[in-house]
């Protein structure tokens, strides 16, 4: 029998975590590693980008709470996830990265593509460290998934020398324990409820963190009983259902955005979930004059606009269900639907709009009609993500994929096709513009590869959008945001994928569901008008805030 090696006992206590793929490049300095996850369970899926691969480690982190797995080797490797690795950081996903690196008997000198990676990643990790002897891998490996899937989630990073893999080693993973969630004292939960039950004017708002811990029902339940309404923030879309009456929209665009879901008149706000990193509380609480409930599964952060009169951590279901049994409000109270007014009914408007290049709105509106409640719709960065966070409506949870505390542009394609291998029976749509979709296109490979069907749409306007659209507002002109493009029909051909080029607005529905029933990827181009401004009218506010 051979004799067992680091790598193979890393592997092994991988497989312990429940670890289904590792994304990532193989290299030199982790071939120990690559021919241990050979003869594992674990799917090695080969990327053609670092960047890439850390994308598809967050995505499934996001969607499933387990800490997705990426892999680069030392040098340009491991610097190539650093973008991804940051997005995880910021939008709370839990990640663990791996690089390699070289012999411990190098470290202290000059040498071929050692750089300071500890050093490096640190700033956006929870936590990270060096495999510096094969005796540490069973802990250092149930740390890694521990910090990164205990709340609040985030990436973590191990540093694998290429000698340490290589040595023999005889141990066993540690067992894998769920994180403890603490519980909010009796005293906080009646603080709690006695000003929620003696409000005037209460309203929600629901962050990613609700969506993460699966608290939507909850929530659904909770507002139903009490009556209050909820606003959403862009990453929290279909915590309510925006068909319900409670839903108030989703806010963060633009300065009126608060003013018009309620904000103005609330004496209180229930923050459940919400992330600091999303909206600066700075906008919805102006006059730091609104008594604050935080109901999260970690104390606060810090900010002079958002200073709690309770704070309930803990599980957030739990805590939403414990306060709904005790909050007694009177029927039928609603936050101000006129923000949901206006978007919903600039939205149901487009549907007849047949300009062409196509309106976002008439764009959003087709792919809203084509997708179901569960279907998952992906969108990149840049000014159609504005627009999906302004108007795309979510029947369900975790429907929409939106990168937004980093906002990295390149987000959308390998996080759509972790999204397809993660829950393959749902359709999964992925909105670029044609500036961030050729970030990552090469990913377009892999999908063809693994035969992930995802529909990938390029909004096509030969710009930076947001930049020219913020350009213009401030100085009246844009400079220096234009570019040329391939032939993206061609590209996806290249790649073996069916594309289509839009070339009427009654076009892009049709394509899109012949898309949908393929069994392998596809694009479909759509030339775009962003003279509409996102904007939409003066009663939104003529600031924007989000970015």
């Amino acid at each position: 029998m051979a004799q067992r090696r680091a790598s193979d006992v890393f592997v092994e206590c991988l497989e312990s975590e429940g670890v289904q793929y590792v994304f990532g490049i193989p290299g030199e300095e982790t071939l120990d590693l690559s021919e241990s996850l050979a003869e594992s369970s674990i799917e090695f899926v080969p990327v053609r980008h670092e960047q890439g691969g850390a994308y598809m480690a967050d995505a499934y982190g996001r969607l499933t709470g387990r800490a997705g797995v990426c892999l680069g080797t030392l040098g340009p490797g491991a610097t190539n996830l650093v973008t991804a690795v940051a997005d995880a950081f910021l939008d709370r996903s839990p990640v663990v990265a791996l690089t390699g690196q070289s012999d411990l008997e190098r470290m202290h000198k000059e040498s071929h593509q050692y750089i300071d990676l500890i050093g490096i990643l640190r700033p956006i990790v929870k936590w990270n460290a060096r495999v510096s002897s094969p005796e540490i891998v069973p802990e250092v490996v149930r740390k890694a998934f521990k910090v990164a899937e205990s709340e609040k989630p985030g990436g973590t990073h191990l540093e694998l020398p290429e000698d340490v893999m290589a040595r023999p080693l005889d141990a066993s993973p540690l067992p894998r324990l769920a994180p403890v969630q603490p519980e909010p004292g009796i005293r906080e939960l009646a603080r709690a409820t006695e000003i929620i039950s003696e409000a005037e004017n209460p309203i929600v708002l629901a962050g990613s963190g609700a969506i993460r811990t699966h608290a939507s029902q909850a929530l659904r339940a909770f507002v139903q009983t009490t009556g209050i309404p909820v606003a959403e923030t862009f990453m929290a879309k279909g915590l309510v259902d925006y068909e319900d009456r409670h839903a108030v929209g989703t806010v963060g665009l633009q300065s009126r955005d608060y003013a018009m879901a309620g904000f103005e008149e609330a004496d209180v706000v229930i923050a459940v979930g919400y992330d600091l990193v999303e909206h600066a509380p700075e906008h919805w609480n102006p006059g730091s004059d609104k008594q604050i409930v935080v109901i999260d599964t970690v104390a606060a952060e810090i900010d002079e606009f958002f200073i709690p009169q309770v704070e309930l951590i803990g599980d957030i279901a739990h805590v939403l269900s414990r306060l709904a049994a005790t909050c007694e409000r009177p029927p039928g109270q609603n936050g101000s639907s006129r923000l949901r007014e206006v978007v919903l009914g600039a939205l149901g408007e487009a549907q007849h709009d047949g300009q062409f290049p196509m309106s976002p709105p008439r764009v959003l509106w087709d792919i809203r009609e084509a997708l179901g409640r569960n279907d998952l719709l992906v969108s990149d960065v840049g000014l159609h993500k504005l627009w999906i966070g302004r108007m795309f409506p979510a029947h369900e949870p975790g429907t929409v994929l939106i990168a937004n505390g980093l906002a990295g542009m390149g987000f959308a394609l390998p996080t759509a096709i972790a999204a397809k291998l993660v829950s393959p029976e749902r359709n999964v749509v992925a909105v670029s513009g044609d500036g961030g979709f050729l970030m990552n296109c090469q990913e377009l490979e892999t999908a063809t590869r693994l035969r992930t069907a995802v529909v990938n749409v390029v909004w096509e306007n030969g710009q930076y959008g947001s930049i020219a659209w913020k350009q213009d507002k401030k100085f009246g002109r844009h400079f220096g945001v234009g570019f040329g493009n391939p032939d993206f029909v061609k590209l996806a051909e290249a790649f073996g994928m069916p594309a289509w080029r839009c070339s009427a607005a009654d076009e892009f529905a049709s394509r899109l569901r012949q898309a949908l029933e393929l069994d392998v990827p596809s694009m479909i181009v759509v030339p775009i008008d962003y003279s509409l401004d996102v904007a939409m009218s003066e009663e939104l506010g003529t600031e924007t805030v989000a970015t």
